[in-house]
């Protein structure tokens, strides 16, 4: 186990004890003492030294110290920036304190999840954390990972930051994997009953999730929600809802930034189920109240079980635009979008399309394959109701154009089969870890000595 030590080095040490002997008045006389011996001064230093600055960007005080590890004010900030700067959006001081809090929270769990691994004897391999790390700077810096450690130390973290948040995740999985994978068990009939409850619920809609749990108790109960609450003020002003999941969930989803996959109604708690029915992809809702504490969930999409998704038809389309003068005035641009929309009426399909650059001076770009789920939701529903020929109304601003879509072909997609055996296996067998995972951390918590400073 990794300790980080409060000793003083040697240097800082002996210059301390220059120090205090310093000044002979405040010093007790030493028993057969004949002379006080000359401070002892490293480089030279003078005994009084003035030092220009209140703070020491350096220090690293210990907020924390669980079974010995030292958690300092240093690791919380910069696990702090982490977050704050995936959300992009101004964090008010009451809100950092409210972080730091749950910051300290997850290093806690974290380091206990390190050491646990590390007394089993499966502790995560530095080549490990460096493997995933570089898989990161690859693909947001391009194999670049000084760039990524030059990103990370201009926001206020650093590399060893993220590489300890690697190490928890690492070590987690290596825990469930000996502790809890091994002893959970699902019985052929059982995959059988999901798969007849499944061909019975033909048609009936599935819902892909995100989500931010957070267990609660009688006694945390308020404080916990009132938590949950400041989350959704964050994410509902542009914060980043797989930050969050993954630094404040507890659910087993954290790790992928709070992704459910899709799941039906019956396998949700009835207060999630409710609110799903009503959610359109991309709406947010929470806190609700379920069995064991809150969650917050983020609607990321929706389908029918067993039914092909009408927006993974793969459509030809042409796109024929205009562009308006600087400063046009509204009056021209709205008299100018008209007559493209007239025109574009007049087209007899695909073929004629090109005959727009020729006679009012348009843009025409084809693309023959693109997915209707690619689309802006508000042409989605537009080009499903269309035929072949049609063009969408123009849409646009006049600061950057105006523009029709116009279908030149559709490939629909075929009906979706059912899961496979093993995929619904697979599926509850999550569902089983995650509640043992869940035990295990409050096991692990209940045994750790962790003093607060």
């Amino acid at each position: 186990m990794k300790v980080i030590s409060t000793i003083r080095t040697p240097l800082l040490a002996l210059g301390a004890f220059a120090l205090a002997v310093s000044s002979t008045a405040t010093v007790p006389a030493l028993a057969q003492s004949t002379a006080a011996p000359a401070p002892i001064t490293p480089f030279g230093l003078p005994a009084d030294v003035k030092v220009f600055d209140d703070g020491n960007p350096n220090e690293r005080s210990a907020t924390a110290v669980v079974n010995g590890y030292v958690i300092t004010g240093t690791d919380i900030e910069q696990r702090v920036k982490l977050i704050t700067n995936a959300s992009q959006t101004n964090v008010s001081e009451e809100e950092l304190q409210r972080l730091r809090a749950q910051v300290l929270r997850n290093l806690i769990d974290e380091t206990l999840k390190i050491q646990a691994a590390e007394a089993q004897e499966i502790g995560v391999q530095k080549a490990q954390i460096d493997q995933t790390y570089n898989q990161l700077a690859a693909q947001n810096f391009g194999q670049n990972t000084e760039a990524m450690d030059t990103y990370l130390e201009s926001i206020g973290s650093s590399a060893n930051a993220l590489k300890r948040q690697i190490e928890g995740e690492l070590a987690w999985e290596n825990l469930i994997r000996r502790n809890i994978s091994p002893f959970v068990n699902v019985s052929a009939e059982e995959v059988t009953g999901v798969l007849e409850r499944l061909e019975a619920s033909r048609g009936t809609e599935e819902y892909r999730l995100g989500e931010i749990y957070m267990s609660a108790t009688a006694e945390n109960r308020e404080a916990v929600l009132q938590n949950m609450n400041r989350i959704v003020e964050q994410l509902q002003q542009g914060g980043s809802f797989v930050a969050y999941a993954r630094q404040f969930s507890e659910a087993s989803t954290a790790i992928q930034g709070g992704d459910t996959d899709f799941l039906r109604l019956g396998t949700l708690p009835g207060p999630m189920a409710e609110a799903v029915q009503t959610m359109q992809p991309g709406q947010l809702v929470g806190p609700l109240a379920i069995p064991g504490g809150f969650t917050i969930i983020y609607l990321i999409d929706k389908r029918q079980v067993l039914m092909a998704d009408p927006r993974d038809a793969v459509l030809s389309l042409k796109q024929i635009s205009i562009e308006l003068p600087d400063g046009v005035s509204d009056a021209d641009a709205t008299a100018a979008i008209e007559r493209f929309g007239n025109y574009v009426q007049t087209l007899s399909g695909c073929a004629d399309a090109e005959n727009a650059m020729s006679a009012i001076g348009a843009s025409v770009v084809a693309n023959p394959e693109i997915q209707v789920r690619q689309l802006p939701e508000q042409l989605q529903s537009i080009l499903l109701n269309m035929q072949i020929g049609q063009t969408t109304p123009p849409f646009g601003t006049a600061e950057d154009g105006v523009r029709v879509l116009m279908l030149c072909g559709r490939d629909d997609p075929e009906d979706a089969g059912a899961p496979t055996f093993q995929s619904v296996m697979n599926s509850i067998e999550d569902e089983r870890i995650n509640k043992r995972a869940q035990r295990y951390l409050r096991d692990l918590r209940n045994d750790a000595y962790i003093e607060y400073n």
